[in-house]
């Protein structure tokens, strides 16, 4: 598409005043009808039944900025549906939770329309993205069934989960238990809610990559995806809980420390579902 001073500017959404949706150039830059699929990791498949995935997806759609603008996010669907493609094609129940019971949010504009492998998983799994159940019922229920925890990225992950205890309590179980846990982009921003009430992060001392500070302070502001400096800063944030963060750019990068699976951006979400597909089959495969 053309490029113009217009192009730029972020989309306003008439749901809420004052917030917008990323400018129509930036998602030219961002988005795309398909995704990077290219076949799944591996031609093995749990069979066992037992284990299953729990994904923690963000039931807020706006970021307040600055400026006083809105950000009209939510979870991003490729960084979301992507790897529990991979998951639940290697044979793994997923189910759904929110911090408070509510619809899991999408940044729906980034939605890969043509994408044979999103559309399957979102087909699979949108009446539970509809209605997931509540953090703190699952916790309740127990843990002893989950394999590994996933929370996609999109900056809606930035706004409740950090600050829960519900969901550091959860993380406590997935780490005292030698389970996965598996996020990317912005959603590493969860790691935080392990530090929640406590002097040091459990996670202090772990190396991650995430998305890069520098792009959300400089070009996707610049470039209108964003529209205004955010409320906080997701890898500063990590770095002053001890947390590493390995990469200063947004290249596709993957990483695992121990049993925490990272990925950078969407540009990451077919190779962490992948990473998550047999890193699950050779920890829990029986």
């Amino acid at each position: 598409m053309a490029d113009s001073a217009q192009d730029r500017q972020p989309t306003p959404d008439p749901a809420e005043n004052n917030a917008f949706f990323p400018s129509p150039y930036s998602l030219s830059q961002y988005t795309a009808p398909t995704t990077d699929f290219d076949g799944l990791g591996t031609d093995e498949t749990y069979t066992g039944g037992k284990w299953k995935v729990l994904v923690i997806a963000t039931d807020e759609r706006y970021m307040l900025m600055q400026n006083e603008t809105f950000f009209s996010t939510g979870n991003h669907p490729v960084e979301t549906l992507l790897p529990m493609y991979h998951i639940a094609q290697a044979g793994y129940a997923i189910d759904i939770a929110t911090l408070d019971g509510e619809p899991g949010k999408f940044e729906w504009w980034a939605y890969p329309k043509d994408d044979e492998a999103v559309t399957a998983e979102w087909e699979e799994t949108k009446e539970a993205f509809k209605a997931p159940k509540k953090l703190t019922e699952v916790l309740e229920q127990g843990l002893d069934d989950y394999a590994a925890i996933f929370i996609p990225g999109g900056h809606g992950a930035m706004n409740g989960i950090p600050f829960s205890a519900v969901l550091g309590e959860t993380l406590d179980y997935f780490l005292d238990n030698d389970r996965l846990i598996i996020t990317l982009c912005h959603g590493p921003a969860a790691l935080l809610a392990s530090g929640v009430g406590r002097d040091e992060n459990p996670f202090a001392g772990y190396r991650i990559v995430a998305f890069p500070d520098t792009l959300d302070e400089g070009a996707n502001i610049e470039i209108g995806y964003l529209p205004g400096k955010m409320p906080w800063a997701l890898g500063k944030a990590l770095t002053e809980a001890g947390i590493e963060i390995a990469n200063e750019d947004m290249t596709g990068a993957t990483t695992r420390d121990r049993n925490l699976l990272t990925g950078d951006s969407p540009l990451a979400a077919n190779q962490l579902g992948k990473d998550s597909a047999k890193a699950l089959l050779e920890q829990f495969g029986n």
